[in-house]
């Protein structure tokens, strides 16, 4: 759906170089609804099959703990099933949770998980929250011309670096993006006409707002789906602030032979890929002889809202935290990707940052950058900070050009000296 909403930022780019589209270009939500929902389909039969040759067994059942070494699983037509092992592995991950103290919002209300498998188009929406999950589909629903606005109760991609949530968030306003700042929802009812009415609070004023809107998407959080499991009869722990597990390096609960990871465990990101690694090394320290432990620290990842966010390390204010502001050398330039110049597109919030150690030869803490293809981009420069390469190994790494990823490897102008750090030609 990203890919849906820049394609047709690329259809407007298409006149300036040559090709003549008809402007402007209808988009059928239908066409696309479909085609994801076929690849999600052909993904979860993919697995099946690849469990079947691997002469995995896969039950589709509910499960909940019996014991610390029996679980039982409830079939759709209600049938039991018992299952025990000497090693049991929960990786049950997380579901976006719903303001349930908010009149309507589940009974009017969607969230993530829904909007790709609407049917029609959600026509105008309202996104409740700021978590990278609302900025995305808030921007992609913008990016194939709906009105969406954005309701942001405090912090913008709290976790992430809070100068590049500015400009992430500054440019999606400029692209069409509405944003209702330090604003609450408090009930949500149904129209006469079928639309749905938003009553609001805005914090900075005090006053009390009304809104209409075709849809209204949830995305507030997720919780972990652990309430159903029955955790207290196998002995596992959770943390009673988040409800997730609790685990060791080992991703250990508190029964040593109970494990938990992904997104149901306590302190670890929640990132498909940081899961499946994480999955891979129990697997080969529990049967193949391995030792080998997750490394949490330094994982890349990347928000994919218009404008896309790819960062890897630490954002600037956990470096200040952890080292003292003194100790830290920030590195960074705005710049103007090639394709956005015969387009004359606006390249205002294209940035990079490179937060680094002050003292010689300035380990590299974390890169952040914004602009196009940023997950391609900060892919590769994982490699090199996970391997702990410094500001002068990067800076001795020749760039390809034309491309974006090389304005990384050409960051000469640090913060602190104040100069202006819009490149230039050379």
């Amino acid at each position: 759906m990203h890919q849906a909403a820049l394609l047709g930022g690329l259809i407007r780019d298409a006149g300036h170089y040559g090709w003549e589209v008809a402007q402007p270009v209808p988009h059928d939500w239908r066409k696309m609804a479909e085609a994801v929902q076929n690849h999600v389909k052909s993904l979860n039969w993919g697995h099946r099959v690849q469990l079947q040759d691997r002469k995995v067994k896969y039950f589709n059942i509910k499960a909940s703990f019996v014991n610390e070494h029996t679980v039982c699983g409830v079939a759709k037509g209600g049938k039991e099933t018992l299952l025990s092992a000497d090693h049991i592995v929960i990786a049950t991950g997380g579901r976006p949770r719903y303001p349930t103290h908010i009149e309507g919002a589940l009974e009017y209300g969607i969230t993530s998980d829904d909007i790709f498998w609407l049917k029609d188009s959600p026509g105008k929406t309202l996104v409740v929250g700021a978590s990278y999950v609302a900025l995305e589909c808030a921007g992609f629903l913008t990016g194939i011309g709906l009105d969406t606005t954005v309701m942001v109760r405090s912090i913008p991609l709290r976790g992430f670096d809070q100068q590049m949530s500015s400009l992430v968030m500054e440019h999606m306003a400029t692209h069409g993006t509405r944003f209702l700042r330090s604003c609450t929802p408090s009930h949500v009812g149904r129209l006469p006409d079928g639309q749905l009415q938003v009553t609001w609070k805005d914090h900075t004023s005090g006053k009390g707002d009304t809104g209409t809107f075709d849809t209204i998407l949830w995305a507030i959080g997720r919780a972990p789906e652990t309430k159903s499991l029955n955790l207290e009869k196998a002995g596992v722990k959770t943390s009673p602030n988040s409800q997730k597990i609790l685990v060791d390096s080992r991703e250990a609960t508190s029964m040593p032979h109970i494990y938990a990871i992904g997104d149901v465990a306590e302190g670890r990101p929640e990132l498909t890929p940081t899961a499946i690694m994480a999955g891979k090394l129990l697997a080969q320290r529990l049967f193949g002889g391995s030792s080998d432990l997750m490394d949490y620290d330094n994982v890349p990842t990347t928000v994919f809202t218009p404008l896309e966010y790819g960062c890897v390390g630490l954002s600037e204010e956990e470096a200040v935290a952890r080292h003292g502001q003194e100790h830290v050398e920030v590195y960074h330039a705005y710049y103007k990707p090639l394709e956005f110049t015969v387009a004359e597109r606006d390249a205002s919030q294209c940035y990079i940052k490179m937060v680094c150690l002050r003292e010689p030869p300035q380990l590299v803490l974390g890169l952040h950058f914004l602009g196009p293809n940023a997950g391609e981009v900060t892919q590769g420069f994982a490699l090199g900070i996970k391997c702990g390469a410094s500001y002068v190994q990067v800076m001795q790494t020749v760039g390809i050009h034309p491309t974006c990823s090389e304005e990384v490897v050409r960051l000469r102008i640090s913060k602190r000296s104040g100069l202006d750090p819009t490149v230039t030609g050379c």
